[in-house]
């Protein structure tokens, strides 16, 4: 049984690839090195030859890091939530002449995988479409490797649901109660997709607050260890208050985190 939450995010997500957002269009320009680049792999202290390694793009469709992975050679699994997404990953699949697995599914429930391990799970920002990160975390254990390591790209807790629309003439106010769960909803930015009036109309985000310490703790408990915490920030000095590129200089929307599964190692 599927409900709201799935039924919301998928709805939405299918209606993003119409709308041809930013975020569901393959890349189809990219080499070797390109691929290595753009998923900044050594930046991220990941291991740059992938070879041969099982990569799980969970809940991130669209052809992007899916045909990125297997130009450096991996053996890549994508599990998303809107069929639209997955077509472009096996569009940008043939394009390259690779192969990529696709999987229908949610990230609250990735029983469909069966019995795969992955060397590598690979989860771009989503985090905040589900109520209760606790459960994505108990599910992503449960499919990578012992020694692998889990990427994972969210909104920073501390900002999640500020735009720079909050602008107030000498900062942007924060107004969301730092808890976990609480509902946010706020327009899409200008750059995600046509927004003119003969635009496709897509219902806005529903996101979800989810507070640093259940982050941390969580995947803690579930036996990863962090090897890495980056803010992800503007850097324009120049840029004008009140616009999305002052807004990054002064509150970094998105976090990165990359953790390695080492259960037992800090005890129970």
């Amino acid at each position: 049984m599927h409900d709201d939450v799935y039924r919301y995010n998928q709805e939405r997500w299918e209606a993003l690839v119409e709308a041809d957002a930013l975020f569901t269009r393959p890349m189809l320009d990219l080499d070797a090195e390109r691929a290595r680049n753009y998923l900044g792999l050594e930046r991220l202290g990941l291991p740059r030859d992938l070879a041969g390694g099982r990569v799980l793009c969970l809940a991130g469709g669209g052809g992007q890091q899916s045909a990125a992975f297997a130009l450096l050679g991996a053996d890549v699994t994508v599990l998303d939530i809107s069929t639209g997404q997955l077509a472009r990953d096996r569009s940008a699949a043939e394009h390259y002449g690779v192969g990529i697995r696709t999987v229908q599914g949610d990230m609250r429930d990735l029983s469909v995988l069966g019995d795969a391990s992955f060397d590598l799970v690979w989860h771009p920002y989503s985090l905040t479409f589900v109520p209760d990160c606790r459960i994505v975390f108990r599910e992503v254990a449960g499919v990578v490797e012992t020694g692998g390591h889990y990427y994972l790209m969210c909104a920073n807790p501390f900002f999640s649901g500020l735009t720079h629309e909050s602008w107030n003439g000498e900062g942007y106010t924060l107004k969301q109660p730092y808890t976990d769960e609480a509902a946010t909803c706020y327009p899409d930015q200008d750059w995600v997709y046509d927004r003119t009036p003969s635009g496709r109309v897509v219902r806005e985000p529903r996101e979800y607050t989810q507070t640093l310490s259940r982050i941390v703790n969580n995947l803690t408990r579930e036996g990863f260890l962090l090897t890495l915490l980056s803010e992800v920030r503007g850097e324009r000095d120049d840029a004008e208050p009140g616009g999305w590129e002052h807004f990054m200089t002064v509150a970094p929307p998105w976090l990165e985190l990359v953790w390695q599964y080492r259960p037992g190692v800090l005890g129970s």
